[in-house]
């Protein structure tokens, strides 16, 4: 497991993005776009899932992606493309 870094929570906000256990080494989350309006934060992930042909392991893993952002009063919006 990849130790956390260190995070200067008195300046930075973290965001934790996962989608739960996968059932191979295939996928994973990228950060698409970070968006500020004059509102909000708003966050836009992929989940990327492997193709029928391609070599990966069956194991379970949880795909998750560590982002800080500077901490800003603003509700903040989270999109995972593909998902409702």
């Amino acid at each position: 497991m990849p130790a956390v870094p260190p995070i200067d929570f008195a300046h930075r906000e973290a965001i934790l993005v996962t989608v739960g256990p996968r059932s191979s080494t295939g996928y994973a989350l990228r950060v698409v776009k970070v968006r500020e309006t004059s509102d909000r934060i708003a966050v836009t992930v992929r989940e990327r899932t492997p193709s029928l042909g391609e070599r990966v392991q069956a194991r379970v893993t949880y795909p998750f992606r560590l982002i800080t952002i500077p901490r800003i009063d603003k509700k903040l919006l989270l999109h995972i493309e593909g998902r409702p």
